[in-house]
């Protein structure tokens, strides 16, 4: 039985670990600010490495960046070295890549309008329900007909075309409002402002890039550079749902193996819920409760455990809480909830020593092979091997040069699509047409743009195009998964 060693019991010294087997399903990593949820989750990312599993982790404040480094000799690595009884600890570096979808301190991360889908949208645009059901009119009219949306300028022209051709849509579709079109382009307008830009177009990012591992057989580390993303909770919170989505789509069933092919790592969780309707919450709970059979773990991390939905809570099997404070009602809630969530240890009364975990301690359970939570632990932590704490801009740089995709993401393609094909034909349209011809207007439009049983449209021949020269998954008509993005 594979496993990953988290630390020794406190005060028998006995090892704690984490079953590789059990690993995809899923976890959390709970702690007040400064109680070491950030260094647990780099040991967690190393460890798993090691054992040939690739991670995703976002990096919310820049310090997760050590990991490639090789940590170096200090007096309290050493004393818990000593008290653990590690044998084989090595300061060592852990194969890194790092991404960022503004492509500042990483490779670039794109996807197209078309592959995120309605659902993930009109949570990153905050739609009202009137909204969010005319955008999923957009999507249904451009999935029928094969029209590809990358890029933002490809939904705002798609939102035009609607109100243009209100009358012709509404005898299928329903009423559309100039209101809620006029609504959803300032939105989108916000979204462009807080760098909606530089996230969707092509080349669009590859899932499979998540998988190789190094040469030695390790898997690698993709770190999300999100210091400036998590200013935005709401782009934030729907970029980490969608790559969960993508995710879930994509890979295929492979159902209980020795250990995951992948784990992903949630940080600053409390974000993905806030605010979020229950109707998210329940596409976002089936998505976790059913992605481990894809050999995925995901594991959340945050501050008060009560951040994450009762039900998402529920499916977390393996636990590691730090200290937590008590000085509110709601911070109270969390301590009460701790205490009657793990499995009691007669040596450990949970409501009082969690209010007092040193820093780098945490109460842990895991899960059995079986599948049966252990009983709870006090446990000191192993030091990750990598370095505790931000590198320098040089030593990502190097990272980023030295990576198999430098290049491959950097150039962003700005390919001909629903704007450029909407402007050729009301162009087109304009110089052409008399008054007496405005009636048929539609029409032309219609047979032009969309095509007819006896010839592709603009739309379709483009769709195609890109189909065999880029990948992108787009067909006639598109099968759109829980949370909305396309499926394979």
């Amino acid at each position: 039985m594979e496993s990953l060693f988290l630390g020794a019991s406190v005060p028998d010294q006995k090892q704690i670990v984490l079953d590789l087997s059990m690993a995809n399903r899923h976890g959390i990593i709970s702690g007040a600010t400064g109680t070491g949820k950030t260094v647990t989750l780099q040991l967690l990312a190393e460890n798993f490495s090691k054992q040939g599993v690739s991670v995703f982790t976002a990096d919310a404040k820049g310090d997760l960046s050590g990991i490639s480094q090789a940590g170096t000799p200090h007096e309290k690595i050493s004393e818990r070295i000593s008290y653990i009884q590690m044998t084989d600890y090595t300061q060592q570096a852990s194969p890194c890549i790092f991404w960022d979808i503004y492509g500042k301190n990483g490779h670039p991360i794109r996807t197209t309008i078309s592959e995120m889908g309605p659902i993930l949208l009109s949570r990153l645009l905050d739609l009202s329900s009137v909204q969010d059901a005319l955008l999923h009119m957009a999507f249904t009219i451009a999935d029928e007909k094969g029209l590809l949306l990358i890029d933002l300028k490809d939904l705002k022209s798609m939102m035009a075309f609607l109100a243009e051709n209100k009358q012709d849509f509404s005898v299928q579709y329903g009423n559309i409002s100039d209101v809620s079109v006029a609504s959803i382009q300032r939105q989108i307008l916000l979204l462009e402002n807080a760098g909606g830009n530089e996230f969707f177009g092509e080349k669009a990012f590859d899932l499979k890039n998540l998988l190789q591992k190094d040469v030695s057989g390790r898997g690698i580390v993709h770190v999300l550079d999100a210091q400036t993303l998590v200013h935005d909770n709401r782009i934030y919170s729907t970029f980490l749902l969608w790559m969960l989505s993508e995710l879930f789509e994509d890979f295929p069933e492979i159902g209980d193996t020795e250990k995951p092919k992948l784990v992903f790592f949630f940080d600053e969780a409390h974000l993905l819920f806030e605010d979020a309707p229950d109707v998210f919450i329940e596409k976002v709970e089936q998505v976790v409760r059913l992605i481990r059979s894809k050999g995925i773990g995901v594991y959340f991390i945050t501050q008060n455990p009560l951040d994450i939905p009762e039900k998402i809570r529920g499916q977390l099997g393996n636990r590691i809480q730090h200290a937590l404070r008590a000085f509110t009602i709601q911070e109270q809630k969390a301590v009460k909830n701790v205490a009657e969530t793990f499995r009691s240890n007669g040596n450990i009364e949970v409501e009082e020593l969690v209010g007092s975990l040193k820093v780098g301690y945490a109460l842990v359970s895991t899960l059995t092979h079986e599948g049966d939570p252990t009983i709870v632990e006090h446990v000191m932590m192993c030091p990750p091997e990598g370095r505790i704490g931000v590198i320098t801009p040089e030593e990502r740089q190097k990272i980023i040069t030295n990576s198999p995709f430098f290049g491959v993401y950097e150039e962003k393609i700005d390919s001909e699509s629903a704007f450029e094909i909407l402007l050729k034909r009301k162009s087109e349209i304009v110089l052409s047409t008399t008054p007496e011809q405005e009636k048929g207007i539609w029409s032309m439009i219609s047979e032009s743009f969309l095509g007819t049983g006896k010839r592709q449209g603009y739309a379709e021949t483009f769709t195609k195009q890109i189909v065999r020269s880029v990948g992108t998954k787009l067909a006639n008509q598109i099968v759109r998964g829980v949370l909305g993005s396309m499926k394979k």
